[in-house]
């Protein structure tokens, strides 16, 4: 995304979200403000534009966002959705994690925080709002315990957690790159996760790491 800029929708029925959207893409060179919807209909209108970015209201009027946004993955399979609320609780949290949201984010967030969020998500790397990361840990877990993983398998979900990349992952134990990746996806399927930021969030909520590790993951971003 270096090379052009982010394209950037909002969806939300308030118009001063629509406004602080727009005026916060217009102070960053990077960041492109591509249209404003209120309502289900008009945001799926916007999301066959092909944005880069969705930021999604949880509450929509007569709807919730994240409707909006299994329905919007369809029409837009290659927008990465940005979660929005003033109040989140686990069920709505584990859902968004489901359906493959990028970012969490709470309103309350100062304008940096919304930019960093944007900008991960364009990128496919997650964030959550410090804010709400005692709810985003709270719904978190799988079909099984840790007792399922073999030890390296635990050195891999633990180094996820920390934010590293398949590569670095790689090196660390001195393993070839495949043989990480059919870790993770054994790691995956063994608890019942959908993917790297949920085996993330179970690492802390079992101990594995401590929440100031995942913290750092999310913020900067784990790679590929």
């Amino acid at each position: 995304m270096s090379e052009q800029r982010i394209r950037v929708i909002v969806i939300d029925d308030h118009p001063l979200v629509h406004q602080g959207v727009a005026a916060v893409a217009a102070l960053h060179e990077d960041l492109e403000f591509a249209g404003a919807a209120a309502t289900t209909d008009e945001g799926l209108r916007l999301l066959a534009q092909q944005p880069d970015v969705a930021v999604v209201d949880l509450r929509l009027s007569g709807s919730s966002g994240l409707n909006l946004i299994e329905e919007g993955r369809r029409t837009a399979p290659g927008c990465r959705f940005v979660l929005l609320s003033s109040m989140l609780n686990p069920a709505a949290v584990r859902r968004a994690m489901e359906l493959g949201v990028t970012a969490v984010l709470s309103k309350e967030a100062p304008p940096e925080d919304m930019v960093t969020a944007i900008r991960r998500a364009a990128q496919g790397r997650p964030y959550v709002d410090p804010s709400v990361m005692d709810v985003v840990l709270a719904p978190v877990g799988g079909r099984g315990g840790l007792e399922q993983l073999t030890d390296r398998q635990l050195d891999v979900l633990a180094a996820l957690a920390r934010g590293m990349g398949t590569q670095q992952i790689a090196d660390h134990l001195s393993v070839a790159e495949s043989t990480v990746k059919k870790h993770i996806s054994e790691i995956l399927a063994k608890l019942g996760l959908a993917d790297r930021t949920q085996a993330a969030l179970y690492a802390v909520a079992q101990g594995l790491v401590d929440v100031s590790e995942l913290q750092h993951a999310l913020g900067s971003g784990a790679g590929e």
